[in-house]
């Protein structure tokens, strides 16, 4: 079995998420991507951030339907920071040796890789994937990752709560049932 790892704050979810874990599922010739919302993510503030709980609903509203997509609670669950060595560790536990792990990231964090707790280790761990993002060019890319050219949407979650906040629509950034969600519990406020 192929299994992508998605990982990231989810704050909120949206269409770039979502065409990554598509075309990765694609390219890389995988069984299925799992979403992981991260509880507190050791690399970024957490100001302005939607409680866990609503991130993980989001995630979930976002996924329904697609039969290839799962997400999992792990690092919600363990209310710290959310370290990946953490998490593949634990879907080795789940899946087993003869599972492959890949672990899709964007190229908006080379700049930090090596400064991720046994980032080594999670190498040996998982076949590392960086996926372009507009604005990250793809370069300095470690020997032991590999690259996916996705389709490049210039949207992000830092944008989405910026047009909240400022009352713009994000119409078509984010699932409607993610919106719809955002908009019911006054989120980005």
């Amino acid at each position: 079995m192929r299994i992508g790892i998605l990982g990231g704050t989810f704050n909120p979810i949206h269409i770039g998420h979502l065409i990554l874990a598509e075309e990765a599922l694609f390219k890389l010739k995988l069984d299925k991507v799992i979403f992981v919302p991260a509880y507190m993510p050791p690399h970024k503030s957490v100001e302005g951030t939607a409680k866990p709980q609503d991130r993980l609903k989001m995630v979930k509203l976002a996924i329904e339907g697609n039969p290839a997509f799962e997400v999992s609670t792990f690092e919600i669950d363990s209310k710290t920071k959310s370290y990946s060595i953490d998490t593949l560790k634990e879907f080795r536990k789940v899946y087993g040796g003869g599972t492959e792990l890949y672990f899709i990231t964007g190229s908006d964090l080379l700049k930090d890789l090596f400064s991720w707790k046994n980032v080594n280790e999670i190498f040996k761990m998982s076949k590392f994937i960086i996926a372009n993002r507009p604005g990250y060019p793809v370069k300095d890319v470690p020997e032991e990752a590999e690259t996916v050219v996705i389709t490049p949407i210039e949207v992000s979650s830092e944008d989405i709560r910026k047009r909240l906040n400022e009352n713009r629509s994000i119409r078509y950034l984010v699932p409607e049932k993610v919106r719809s969600y955002i908009i019911e519990h006054n989120l980005y406020k």
